[in-house]
């Protein structure tokens, strides 16, 4: 199945920005504003609106956004005729007059594919619905595949999930480990074996169909933002076969002069270290805190007590890398996801003690940790919100 972009071209990658995605016809600050992009701001304003808000009027939509009812009229007209949006009715109640039909958005009308390249054993994917409701999965085992045996897994999960979707295909979202830039091209990733691979324009050559890559944490951060409760300032670390941290500043994801904010994982928390990274350091924040190295090291704990130690020598390590991120930015709220068993406990705690110990308590003691409630899940969401922010304008 291929697909088509919802702005109205062809089939083909959208233009990279960094805002937004920068899906054709959005409005830049200081362009001289076209028909087209009006048409496109107007369609995403009335779609963000029956998304987020529910069931309204074509009046109560003219209202709301401050468009004409005339605007409100034609544009309603389109996305009826594109099935994102459908009558659902006539207001109840009993003001005079004729009863308004009701609109709603119709988070059937659309699917995407999602892919979480972030675990250590498996490339999990999905197809999800406009809600972020899974509809179908599809996993791979990595069984230590990095480089281009890597890559080959993935394009054949996405064909293999591609096959799995049973309403128009709006695009694909990957969720990756490493650095990734606007463009899709995963810069750097040591997990993987991946260096200046073309990852989004070789899967836009492969399907046809928009896709959008980024780094894990960064569609994690998304998820938290679209399905979660995250605040709007929000630090999240995610934990799987790396760890990475996406950034949220007054709602807004931090990306980077060079895409590299919130690679955390390769800071050396200890130069006297002998444990090995990926990347070819010693004593990196990875080789505690991965999924892998957790696990390597909880096979030698005995005890309850040794096991907590373990996690708490690991959390030790997370708040030492925090600590200064959070004195120089002051992000109400550290949100956590990775698998729960090692995350909360003692190394949640350890990590809330050590920011405590090192940052100003008086200034950031109100901080919050927590661990996020979106589940294994949450790349394969997030990366399917990239995908709806990008195509549709839903955040």
């Amino acid at each position: 199945m291929t697909c088509t972009d919802e702005a109205g071209t062809s089939p083909v990658e959208p233009p990279a920005n960094p805002d937004r995605g920068g899906a054709p016809g959005r409005v830049r600050s200081g362009e001289k504003v076209r028909p087209e992009q009006v048409r496109v701001h107007n369609r995403e304003l009335l779609l963000r609106t029956l998304y987020r808000e529910g069931p309204h009027s074509r009046a109560d939509l003219a209202r709301r956004t401050g468009l004409t009812r005339v605007s409100v009229s034609d544009v309603v007209g389109e996305l009826l005729a594109d099935d994102l949006v459908v009558e659902v009715g006539t207001r109840t109640g009993t003001r005079p007059g004729k009863p308004a039909i009701m609109l709603e958005f119709n988070e059937r009308a659309r699917q995407t594919i999602a892919v979480d390249l972030s675990h250590s054993t498996l490339y999990r994917g999905a197809v999800l619905d406009l809600a972020g409701t899974v509809v179908a999965r599809q996993d791979v085992e990595i069984d230590g595949s990095t480089g281009t045996e890597a890559l080959t897994k993935v394009v054949g999960l996405v064909a293999a999930l591609r096959d799995k979707v049973t309403a128009p295909l709006l695009g694909i979202g990957i969720g990756t480990p490493g650095i990734v830039d606007v463009t899709g091209v995963v810069l750097s990733a040591p997990n993987l074996g991946w260096q200046d691979l073309g990852l989004q324009s070789t899967l836009v050559q492969r399907f046809s169909c928009p896709v959008v890559v980024s780094n894990d944490a960064n569609a994690t951060v998304l998820a938290e933002r679209s399905y979660g409760r995250s605040a709007a300032d929000t630090l999240l670390i995610r934990v799987g076969v790396g760890v990475g941290a996406g950034l949220l500043l007054d709602g807004t994801p931090v990306l980077g002069s060079r895409f590299a904010a919130g690679e955390i994982g390769h800071v050396v928390v200890d130069v006297a270290s002998d444990r090995k990274c990926v990347c070819g350091k010693l004593g990196c924040l990875e080789t505690w805190l991965s999924t892998r190295r957790i696990q390597d090291d909880l096979s030698y704990a005995h005890t309850d007590a040794e096991r907590s130690r373990v996690l708490a020598v690991a959390g030790e390590a997370l708040g030492a890398v925090l600590a200064p991120i959070v004195a120089a930015l002051n992000v109400s709220e550290i949100v956590l996801s990775g698998p729960h068993r090692v995350l909360e406990g003692p190394l949640a705690a350890a990590v809330m003690e050590t920011i405590r110990q090192r940052a100003l308590t008086e200034v950031h003691g109100d901080i919050v940790l927590r661990l996020s409630e979106l589940g294994d899940d949450i790349v394969l969401r997030g990366a399917a919100a990239m995908v709806t922010s990008r195509q549709l304008g839903l955040t």
